[in-house]
This record gives C-alpha cells, sequence and structure tokens, in this order.
C-alpha cells in the first residue's frame, strides 16, 4: 500500500480557489515579497485589504 502524501497549496492559490482573492493582488504580493519585503504573504494581504483576516483565519485553520 503506497503512503499517501499530502500536496501542499500555497497561500495564495487557495485564497484564489476560494474566490478569497484576485488573481493580480497574489501577484501585486509576490511582486513585493520578490523586491525584499519580509513579511508573510497574509500580513501583506491583510494590510493591503485584498482579504479580511477572518477569511484568512479560516483558510489557515481548515484541514
Amino acid at each position: 500500500m503506497k503512503d499517501e502524501t499530502k500536496i501542499e497549496e500555497k497561500i495564495g492559490q487557495g485564497l484564489f480557489r476560494l474566490g478569497l482573492m484576485k488573481e493580480e493582488h497574489i501577484q501585486d504580493i509576490i511582486l513585493l515579497q520578490k523586491a525584499g519585503d519580509r513579511r508573510l504573504f497574509g500580513e501583506i494581504a491583510v494590510e493591503k485589504g485584498y482579504v479580511k483576516v477572518q477569511d484568512l483565519i479560516r483558510y489557515l485553520s481548515s484541514p
């Protein structure tokens, strides 16, 4: 019997999949991080108003 492995989903992908973020917002955050912003993806997304903190917490808490 094979071991089942869980495929890790990047936070931006998950929030997009659930309709909680737009692709252009995800790209904006990625560009900021590449330019040296050391904050976590979710921190930037909430600060910029791209996602509500409650939705982020709900996503991160889901199995």
